[in-house]
């Protein structure tokens, strides 16, 4: 019998899932604090992980744990350097998520070019047109989106701003400019140059040495002052003080952000008093229907991997 720790609750399809596939039990871990992970996790063969930490005081408890199955993407709140020398397997849901996070961006784009909040709170403050006309607006037909990262979350994007006639530019030097073609965009081998044409930039990259403080001011500086920002990706990738001075000083138009450098969010933050700011709680991923899914993929990941039929897509090359 292999023993699953779900590290917080996730959907429970999963859980539904783990109940009815034989050889299998599992318990919910609701106290994620580092005492309580050190005490209960030596017990299981795996375990679920959503936004908990599990650096190396906790994983050298664990002497039974054989595979780390994360709810998401992400991965930058395990310890690599422990698990790769310790040979403990760590897998993604790296198809439940796609379509989830393409829409958020497309409604941070949209909302932001539109200015939906500003008009909203015109009319809830019953102005209606007094200040309508002085509040701008853009349109996303014929504008350029430059996209960071081209792995699945990027596929799915690029197919619905092409429905919206925009063109695609891509920039992610692990993927062929063939690939990239095939799907309608156009490769871009300088970051740079993609950033002073594009309209909207979205980022889809990890947060890694190399990422951290990618796009910074001397960065958005390149940008033009029409252009919109969207990181669901993970925060630190745009310094937010950086990203907060240049839409005061009005080097780009706005921005929309579903992560954050710490979260929860500092309330000290100025990014939360910017109205030109689109904000949102690391949920990009909380549709019912992709909480379902990446509740499967993460439970079905474990049994695929016990089983030795896991797809090798979703495991993480350390």
């Amino acid at each position: 019998m292999k023993k699953i720790a779900v590290i917080e609750k996730i959907h429970n399809d999963g859980l539904e899932l783990l109940k009815k596939t034989q050889g299998y039990e599992y318990e919910l871990i609701t106290d994620v604090s580092e005492e309580n992970l050190i005490k209960k996790l030596p017990e299981f063969d795996a375990c679920t992980l959503r936004v908990s930490k599990l650096n190396e005081n906790i994983l050298k408890h664990c002497s039974n744990l054989k595979v780390i199955s994360r709810h998401g993407v992400g991965y930058d709140n395990v310890d690599l350097d422990y698990i790769k020398k310790n040979n403990i397997s760590l897998l993604i849901t790296a198809t439940a998520n796609a379509v989830a996070v393409a829409e958020h961006v497309f409604y941070m784009m949209m909302s932001i070019s539109k200015s939906i909040n500003l008009y909203d709170n015109e009319v809830r403050s019953g102005n209606f047109k007094k200040n309508a006309s002085s509040i701008e607006t853009l349109e996303l037909c014929n504008k350029e989106i430059l996209i960071l990262g081209f792995g699945r979350i990027g596929k799915t994007l690029i197919k619905r701003c092409l429905g919206f006639d925009m063109k695609v530019k891509i920039y992610d030097p692990f993927v062929s400019e063939d690939v990239i073609k095939k799907h309608g965009g156009l490769k871009v081998e300088n970051l740079d140059s993609g950033l002073k044409t594009c309209d909207y930039l979205s980022l889809h990259i990890p947060l890694t040495e190399k990422t951290i403080n990618m796009l910074d001011y001397s960065k958005l500086k390149v940008m033009k002052k029409t252009a919109i920002v969207i990181n669901t990706s993970r925060g630190g990738i745009i310094n937010e003080i950086d990203l907060n001075k240049a839409i005061n000083e009005k080097i780009i138009f706005g921005a929309g952000l579903d992560v954050f450098e710490k979260e929860p969010v500092d309330i000290n933050n100025p990014l939360l008093k910017n109205k030109k700011v689109l904000l949102s709680p690391h949920s990009a991923t909380f549709t019912n229907e992709c909480k379902s899914r990446m509740s499967l993929e993460t439970t079905k990941n474990i049994i695929d991997f016990f089983e030795n039929k896991i797809d090798k897509s979703m495991i993480v090359k350390i």
